[in-house]
Protein backbone atom coordinates (compact mmCIF):
# COMPACT_ATOMS: atom_id res chain seq x y z
CA UNK A 1 0.00 0.00 0.00
CA UNK A 2 2.86 2.35 0.87
CA UNK A 3 4.38 1.70 -2.58
CA UNK A 4 1.08 2.44 -4.34
CA UNK A 5 0.70 5.73 -2.46
CA UNK A 6 4.25 6.73 -3.41
CA UNK A 7 3.56 5.93 -7.09
CA UNK A 8 0.39 8.04 -7.03
CA UNK A 9 2.26 10.99 -5.52
CA UNK A 10 4.94 10.71 -8.21
CA UNK A 11 2.36 10.73 -10.99
CA UNK A 12 0.69 13.82 -9.55
CA UNK A 13 4.03 15.62 -9.39
CA UNK A 14 4.66 14.72 -13.02
CA UNK A 15 1.30 16.14 -14.06
CA UNK A 16 1.84 19.37 -12.13
CA UNK A 17 5.35 19.95 -13.43
CA UNK A 18 6.02 22.81 -15.83
CA UNK A 19 8.78 24.10 -18.12
CA UNK A 20 11.29 26.71 -17.21
CA UNK A 21 12.27 29.28 -19.79
CA UNK A 22 15.82 27.93 -20.10
CA UNK A 23 17.74 29.00 -23.18
CA UNK A 24 20.07 26.53 -24.88
CA UNK A 25 22.23 26.68 -28.00
CA UNK A 26 20.37 25.98 -31.20
CA UNK A 27 21.83 23.98 -34.06
CA UNK A 28 20.77 23.85 -37.68
CA UNK A 29 17.51 21.94 -38.22
CA UNK A 30 17.47 18.54 -39.82
CA UNK A 31 16.97 18.37 -43.55
CA UNK A 32 13.57 17.19 -44.70
CA UNK A 33 13.56 13.40 -44.84
CA UNK A 34 11.16 11.90 -47.36
CA UNK A 35 10.03 8.31 -46.91
CA UNK A 36 8.96 7.25 -50.40
CA UNK A 37 6.89 4.27 -51.41
CA UNK A 38 10.00 2.57 -52.76
CA UNK A 39 11.76 2.77 -49.41
CA UNK A 40 8.65 1.76 -47.55
CA UNK A 41 8.17 -1.43 -49.54
CA UNK A 42 11.85 -2.33 -49.82
CA UNK A 43 12.35 -5.50 -51.87
CA UNK A 44 8.77 -6.70 -51.68
CA UNK A 45 7.32 -7.75 -55.02
CA UNK A 46 4.45 -5.98 -56.75
CA UNK A 47 1.87 -8.58 -55.70
CA UNK A 48 2.78 -8.16 -52.03
CA UNK A 49 2.71 -4.38 -52.33
CA UNK A 50 -0.75 -4.46 -53.92
CA UNK A 51 -1.98 -6.77 -51.17
CA UNK A 52 -0.72 -4.35 -48.50
CA UNK A 53 -2.60 -1.46 -50.11
CA UNK A 54 -5.89 -3.31 -49.93
CA UNK A 55 -5.41 -4.45 -46.33
CA UNK A 56 -6.59 -1.45 -44.38
CA UNK A 57 -6.95 -1.47 -40.62
CA UNK A 58 -10.04 -2.32 -38.57
CA UNK A 59 -10.85 -2.23 -34.85
CA UNK A 60 -9.67 -5.84 -34.58
CA UNK A 61 -6.27 -4.99 -36.12
CA UNK A 62 -3.43 -5.57 -33.70
CA UNK A 63 -1.50 -2.49 -32.64
CA UNK A 64 1.73 -4.33 -33.37
CA UNK A 65 0.61 -4.84 -36.97
CA UNK A 66 0.32 -1.07 -37.35
CA UNK A 67 3.63 -0.15 -35.75
CA UNK A 68 5.45 -2.85 -37.75
CA UNK A 69 3.73 -2.10 -41.06
CA UNK A 70 6.43 -1.60 -43.74
CA UNK A 71 4.40 1.33 -45.06
CA UNK A 72 5.80 3.37 -42.17
CA UNK A 73 9.50 2.64 -42.71
CA UNK A 74 11.27 3.24 -39.38
CA UNK A 75 8.77 5.59 -37.73
CA UNK A 76 5.77 3.29 -37.20
CA UNK A 77 6.85 2.72 -33.59
CA UNK A 78 6.09 6.41 -32.87
CA UNK A 79 2.40 6.19 -33.80
CA UNK A 80 1.61 4.68 -30.40
CA UNK A 81 3.33 5.45 -27.07
CA UNK A 82 6.97 4.36 -27.06
CA UNK A 83 6.64 3.98 -23.30
CA UNK A 84 3.94 1.38 -23.89
CA UNK A 85 3.43 0.42 -20.27
CA UNK A 86 1.04 3.39 -20.19
CA UNK A 87 -1.09 1.65 -22.83
CA UNK A 88 -3.15 -1.51 -22.55
CA UNK A 89 -5.11 -3.58 -25.06
CA UNK A 90 -3.56 -5.21 -28.10
CA UNK A 91 -5.95 -4.05 -30.84
CA UNK A 92 -7.07 -0.68 -32.17
CA UNK A 93 -10.50 -1.32 -30.72
CA UNK A 94 -9.35 -2.26 -27.22
CA UNK A 95 -6.62 0.34 -26.71
CA UNK A 96 -6.64 2.16 -23.37
CA UNK A 97 -4.31 4.99 -22.34
CA UNK A 98 -3.45 5.95 -18.76
CA UNK A 99 -5.27 9.12 -17.57
CA UNK A 100 -7.48 9.22 -20.70
CA UNK A 101 -11.19 8.74 -21.23
CA UNK A 102 -13.68 8.63 -24.12
CA UNK A 103 -11.24 7.00 -26.52
CA UNK A 104 -13.13 6.45 -29.79
CA UNK A 105 -11.93 3.31 -31.64
CA UNK A 106 -13.43 4.55 -34.91
CA UNK A 107 -11.21 7.64 -34.74
CA UNK A 108 -8.20 5.49 -33.90
CA UNK A 109 -8.87 3.36 -36.99
CA UNK A 110 -9.51 6.44 -39.15
CA UNK A 111 -6.19 7.99 -38.13
CA UNK A 112 -4.25 4.77 -38.71
CA UNK A 113 -5.80 4.31 -42.15
CA UNK A 114 -5.12 7.93 -43.06
CA UNK A 115 -1.45 7.53 -42.21
CA UNK A 116 -1.15 4.25 -44.10
CA UNK A 117 -2.94 5.39 -47.24
CA UNK A 118 -0.92 8.60 -47.52
CA UNK A 119 2.36 6.85 -46.80
CA UNK A 120 1.64 4.24 -49.45
CA UNK A 121 0.77 6.99 -51.91
CA UNK A 122 4.37 8.16 -51.58
CA UNK A 123 3.55 11.26 -49.53
CA UNK A 124 5.82 12.41 -46.74
CA UNK A 125 3.91 12.06 -43.49
CA UNK A 126 6.81 12.12 -41.03
CA UNK A 127 9.74 14.49 -40.55
CA UNK A 128 12.74 14.25 -38.30
CA UNK A 129 13.41 17.48 -36.41
CA UNK A 130 16.90 16.48 -35.21
CA UNK A 131 19.94 15.44 -37.21
CA UNK A 132 21.50 11.98 -37.02
CA UNK A 133 24.37 13.48 -35.04
CA UNK A 134 22.03 15.06 -32.52
CA UNK A 135 20.11 11.82 -32.09
CA UNK A 136 23.34 9.88 -31.64
CA UNK A 137 24.43 12.31 -28.93
CA UNK A 138 21.06 12.12 -27.16
CA UNK A 139 19.31 8.78 -27.59
CA UNK A 140 15.99 10.21 -26.35
CA UNK A 141 15.84 12.41 -29.46
CA UNK A 142 15.44 9.27 -31.57
CA UNK A 143 11.86 9.13 -30.34
CA UNK A 144 10.87 12.54 -31.67
CA UNK A 145 9.48 13.92 -34.90
CA UNK A 146 6.54 15.51 -36.68
CA UNK A 147 3.65 13.66 -38.28
CA UNK A 148 2.18 15.76 -41.08
CA UNK A 149 -1.52 15.90 -41.93
CA UNK A 150 -1.39 18.03 -45.05
CA UNK A 151 -4.07 20.55 -45.85
CA UNK A 152 -4.29 23.00 -48.73
CA UNK A 153 -1.01 24.29 -50.19
CA UNK A 154 -0.20 27.73 -48.82
CA UNK A 155 -2.65 27.45 -45.90
CA UNK A 156 -1.73 28.23 -42.28
CA UNK A 157 -0.32 25.57 -39.99
CA UNK A 158 -1.02 24.20 -36.54
CA UNK A 159 1.02 21.96 -34.25
CA UNK A 160 -0.95 19.58 -32.02
CA UNK A 161 0.66 18.32 -28.82
CA UNK A 162 -0.69 15.32 -26.96
CA UNK A 163 -0.58 14.90 -23.22
CA UNK A 164 0.60 11.99 -21.13
CA UNK A 165 1.77 13.54 -17.88
CA UNK A 166 5.28 14.10 -19.34
CA UNK A 167 5.63 10.34 -18.93
CA UNK A 168 4.53 9.31 -22.42
CA UNK A 169 2.98 10.82 -25.58
CA UNK A 170 -0.69 9.93 -26.18
CA UNK A 171 -0.72 11.16 -29.77
CA UNK A 172 -3.02 8.46 -31.15
CA UNK A 173 -5.90 9.91 -29.11
CA UNK A 174 -4.83 13.41 -28.08
CA UNK A 175 -3.19 14.99 -31.15
CA UNK A 176 -3.49 12.81 -34.29
CA UNK A 177 -7.31 13.04 -34.39
CA UNK A 178 -7.13 16.82 -33.90
CA UNK A 179 -4.56 17.21 -36.67
CA UNK A 180 -6.67 15.09 -39.01
CA UNK A 181 -9.75 17.23 -38.39
CA UNK A 182 -7.74 20.40 -39.00
CA UNK A 183 -6.45 19.01 -42.29
CA UNK A 184 -10.03 18.26 -43.36
CA UNK A 185 -10.69 21.99 -42.96
CA UNK A 186 -7.75 22.74 -45.23
CA UNK A 187 -5.18 23.63 -42.59
CA UNK A 188 -1.72 22.09 -42.50
CA UNK A 189 -1.51 20.25 -39.21
CA UNK A 190 1.44 18.63 -37.50
CA UNK A 191 1.43 16.31 -34.49
CA UNK A 192 4.61 16.42 -32.42
CA UNK A 193 6.18 13.37 -30.85
CA UNK A 194 8.39 14.79 -28.11
CA UNK A 195 10.65 13.64 -25.30
CA UNK A 196 8.40 13.03 -22.26
CA UNK A 197 10.08 15.52 -19.96
CA UNK A 198 8.69 18.96 -19.23
CA UNK A 199 11.75 21.00 -20.22
CA UNK A 200 12.78 18.74 -23.10
CA UNK A 201 9.23 18.70 -24.47
CA UNK A 202 9.18 22.49 -24.73
CA UNK A 203 12.59 22.41 -26.42
CA UNK A 204 11.25 19.86 -28.92
CA UNK A 205 8.24 22.07 -29.65
CA UNK A 206 10.50 25.09 -30.16
CA UNK A 207 12.63 23.01 -32.51
CA UNK A 208 9.53 21.84 -34.40
CA UNK A 209 8.31 25.42 -34.90
CA UNK A 210 11.76 26.44 -36.14
CA UNK A 211 11.86 23.44 -38.49
CA UNK A 212 8.52 24.36 -40.04
CA UNK A 213 9.52 28.02 -40.47
CA UNK A 214 12.84 27.02 -42.06
CA UNK A 215 11.11 24.62 -44.47
CA UNK A 216 7.88 26.56 -45.04
CA UNK A 217 8.38 26.67 -48.80
CA UNK A 218 8.90 22.90 -49.17
CA UNK A 219 6.06 22.16 -46.75
CA UNK A 220 3.80 24.67 -48.53
CA UNK A 221 2.61 26.32 -45.34
CA UNK A 222 1.78 29.88 -44.36
CA UNK A 223 3.63 30.76 -41.14
CA UNK A 224 1.49 33.80 -40.29
CA UNK A 225 -0.81 33.39 -37.28
CA UNK A 226 0.12 29.76 -36.73
CA UNK A 227 -1.57 27.99 -33.83
CA UNK A 228 -0.44 25.62 -31.09
CA UNK A 229 -2.86 23.03 -29.75
CA UNK A 230 -2.48 20.76 -26.74
CA UNK A 231 -4.19 18.54 -24.21
CA UNK A 232 -3.06 18.06 -20.62
CA UNK A 233 0.77 18.13 -20.62
CA UNK A 234 0.65 19.13 -24.29
CA UNK A 235 -1.46 22.15 -23.35
CA UNK A 236 1.23 23.24 -20.90
CA UNK A 237 3.78 23.04 -23.71
CA UNK A 238 1.61 25.17 -25.99
CA UNK A 239 1.01 27.71 -23.23
CA UNK A 240 4.69 28.05 -22.34
CA UNK A 241 5.69 28.57 -25.98
CA UNK A 242 2.92 31.14 -26.21
CA UNK A 243 4.19 33.00 -23.16
CA UNK A 244 7.92 32.89 -23.84
CA UNK A 245 8.28 32.22 -27.57
CA UNK A 246 10.43 29.59 -29.33
CA UNK A 247 13.77 31.32 -28.67
CA UNK A 248 13.41 30.86 -24.90
CA UNK A 249 13.53 27.10 -25.44
CA UNK A 250 16.38 26.94 -27.92
CA UNK A 251 14.53 27.73 -31.14
CA UNK A 252 15.03 30.62 -33.52
CA UNK A 253 13.80 34.10 -32.73
CA UNK A 254 10.35 33.66 -34.22
CA UNK A 255 6.89 35.13 -33.67
CA UNK A 256 4.72 33.72 -30.92
CA UNK A 257 1.73 31.70 -32.13
CA UNK A 258 -1.33 33.64 -33.20
CA UNK A 259 -3.62 31.34 -31.19
CA UNK A 260 -3.33 28.77 -28.40
CA UNK A 261 -5.93 26.00 -28.03
CA UNK A 262 -5.77 24.20 -24.67
CA UNK A 263 -7.62 21.24 -23.23
CA UNK A 264 -7.75 20.01 -19.65
CA UNK A 265 -4.67 21.31 -17.87
CA UNK A 266 -4.15 23.04 -14.55
CA UNK A 267 -1.64 25.49 -16.03
CA UNK A 268 -2.08 28.88 -14.34
CA UNK A 269 0.87 30.99 -15.51
CA UNK A 270 0.29 33.79 -18.02
CA UNK A 271 1.71 37.11 -19.17
CA UNK A 272 0.51 40.28 -20.94
CA UNK A 273 2.13 38.87 -24.09
CA UNK A 274 0.17 35.63 -24.23
CA UNK A 275 -1.65 34.93 -27.52
CA UNK A 276 -5.44 34.66 -27.78
CA UNK A 277 -6.42 31.43 -26.03
CA UNK A 278 -9.26 28.93 -26.38
CA UNK A 279 -9.89 26.48 -23.51
CA UNK A 280 -12.14 23.49 -22.94
CA UNK A 281 -12.36 21.07 -20.00
CA UNK A 282 -14.78 18.70 -18.28
CA UNK A 283 -16.33 19.55 -14.92
CA UNK A 284 -15.59 16.06 -13.60
CA UNK A 285 -11.90 16.25 -14.46
CA UNK A 286 -10.03 14.95 -11.43
CA UNK A 287 -6.65 16.05 -12.78
CA UNK A 288 -7.23 19.51 -14.26
CA UNK A 289 -9.64 21.67 -12.27
CA UNK A 290 -11.99 23.68 -14.47
CA UNK A 291 -11.94 26.54 -11.95
CA UNK A 292 -8.19 26.92 -12.35
CA UNK A 293 -8.53 27.14 -16.11
CA UNK A 294 -11.34 29.66 -15.88
CA UNK A 295 -9.46 31.83 -13.38
CA UNK A 296 -6.49 32.02 -15.74
CA UNK A 297 -8.64 33.08 -18.68
CA UNK A 298 -10.50 35.64 -16.56
CA UNK A 299 -7.15 37.19 -15.63
CA UNK A 300 -6.04 37.19 -19.27
CA UNK A 301 -9.29 38.88 -20.25
CA UNK A 302 -8.54 41.71 -17.85
CA UNK A 303 -5.30 42.24 -19.75
CA UNK A 304 -7.24 42.54 -22.99
CA UNK A 305 -6.26 39.12 -24.38
CA UNK A 306 -9.08 37.48 -26.39
CA UNK A 307 -10.18 34.19 -24.83
CA UNK A 308 -12.94 31.62 -25.07
CA UNK A 309 -13.81 29.11 -22.36
CA UNK A 310 -15.98 25.97 -22.35
CA UNK A 311 -16.64 23.59 -19.45
CA UNK A 312 -18.56 20.42 -20.27
CA UNK A 313 -20.66 18.83 -17.56
CA UNK A 314 -19.75 15.38 -16.27
CA UNK A 315 -16.77 14.89 -18.60
CA UNK A 316 -13.57 13.51 -17.14
CA UNK A 317 -9.95 14.06 -18.10
CA UNK A 318 -8.60 13.45 -21.59
CA UNK A 319 -11.76 13.32 -23.73
CA UNK A 320 -9.88 14.24 -26.93
CA UNK A 321 -12.27 15.21 -29.71
CA UNK A 322 -15.14 14.29 -27.41
CA UNK A 323 -16.99 12.21 -30.00
CA UNK A 324 -20.23 10.75 -28.65
CA UNK A 325 -20.07 13.11 -25.65
CA UNK A 326 -21.53 16.48 -24.74
CA UNK A 327 -18.28 18.04 -25.98
CA UNK A 328 -18.57 16.71 -29.52
CA UNK A 329 -17.95 19.47 -32.03
CA UNK A 330 -15.82 21.63 -29.74
CA UNK A 331 -12.99 21.58 -32.29
CA UNK A 332 -15.19 23.43 -34.79
CA UNK A 333 -15.62 26.24 -32.24
CA UNK A 334 -11.86 26.28 -31.65
CA UNK A 335 -11.16 26.57 -35.37
CA UNK A 336 -13.58 29.51 -35.63
CA UNK A 337 -11.78 31.15 -32.69
CA UNK A 338 -8.44 30.73 -34.50
CA UNK A 339 -9.95 32.12 -37.71
CA UNK A 340 -11.04 35.27 -35.86
CA UNK A 341 -7.42 35.92 -34.90
CA UNK A 342 -6.32 35.67 -38.56
CA UNK A 343 -8.23 38.85 -39.49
Amino acid sequence: MRTLVWMAVCLCLILLSGCGAKTEAYTEPAKIVSYTTERQLGTKNTAEATKDKTMMYMTKTKIADVTNDPAFANYGRLIFPVNNWYMSGDTLGTMYLTWYNNIDPTKTVEVANYLKSHAQAGETIFYDIYTKEEKAADQAKKNTGLFFFKGNPGEKFAICNAGGGFAYVAAIHDSFPHALELSKKGYNAFALIYRPDAQAACEDLARAITFIFNHAKELEVDTNCYSLWGGSAGARMAAYLGTYGPKAFGGDKLPRPGTIVMQYTGHSEYSPYDPPTYVCVGTDDGIANWRTMKARLDAMNKLGIPTEYHAYKCLRHGFGLGTNTVAEGWIKDAIVFWQRQMK
